[in-house]
């Protein structure tokens, strides 16, 4: 008996997002991205339709040597790595800090989700606009005060460490400031939007029927 129902095949529509009613950016077989209407804030899905290039889903360590080196090697740096699950399925969970010209910092928040032979990358990438730098004062002040901070010849003493590993120096390091307990003082903030965003987005994310016959990442 013929079956007049075609099999769905997996493409960028497979994995619905929030989108917030933004305007789209971009839309075609490979991305969909969204802008606020301040333009200081997009969301995209990213579709890899090919085996993905991280070289693992389950060694944690590993995963963050490899984002290590590729951030830091466009002057970035890492605020976090995890690795997590959504509807069973395991994602790496990620925030970037790039420095921005002539001054600021943009943060890139994704979850990858790698199967074996293609994946998906949901990215929510905030500017930091206007006056900068003020959370930086504001938490250093505090910690100054508190004298959890110091100043030795080269500024301030441990404000800058990559969070997983301390002997690392290269790229532009996270600062004291970017911990996400100080989110809540400054809500406002790019870090703390792209936090609150790609959070959001984790928990309302829809699969379509077709990822469920993926096989998922297998190292």
């Amino acid at each position: 008996m013929f079956s007049f129902f075609k099999k769905q095949k997996v493409s960028i529509n497979s994995v619905e997002v929030p989108d917030f009613g933004w305007k789209v950016l971009q839309k075609n077989s490979s991305v969909i991205q969204w802008i606020n209407p301040e333009e200081t804030t997009a969301i995209s899905v990213n579709f890899f339709n090919r085996p993905p290039d991280i070289p693992t889903i389950k060694d944690l360590d590993l995963l963050r040597a490899t984002y290590r080196k590729g951030i830091s090697s466009a002057n970035g740096g890492l605020i976090k790595v995890v690795i997590g699950k959504i509807k069973d399925i395991p994602v790496a969970k990620t925030i970037f800090k790039i420095p921005e010209e002539p001054s600021g910092m943009s943060y890139l928040a994704s979850l990858t989700i790698p199967f074996e032979d293609c994946s998906f990358v949901i990215k929510v990438q905030c500017v930091e606009a206007g006056s900068t730098g003020m959370r930086d004062a504001v938490i250093a002040t505090t910690l100054m005060a508190s004298g959890e901070l110091t100043i030795g010849e080269n500024g301030y003493e441990n404000w800058f460490s990559d969070p997983y590993d301390p002997d690392f120096k290269d790229g532009t390091l996270m600062n004291k400031s970017e911990q996400e307990i100080y989110d809540s003082q400054f809500p406002n903030h790019p870090l703390a939007q792209a936090r609150k965003l790609i959070e959001k987005i984790a928990n309302e994310v829809n699969f379509k029927s077709e990822i469920e016959k993926l096989s998922v990442l297998s190292r």
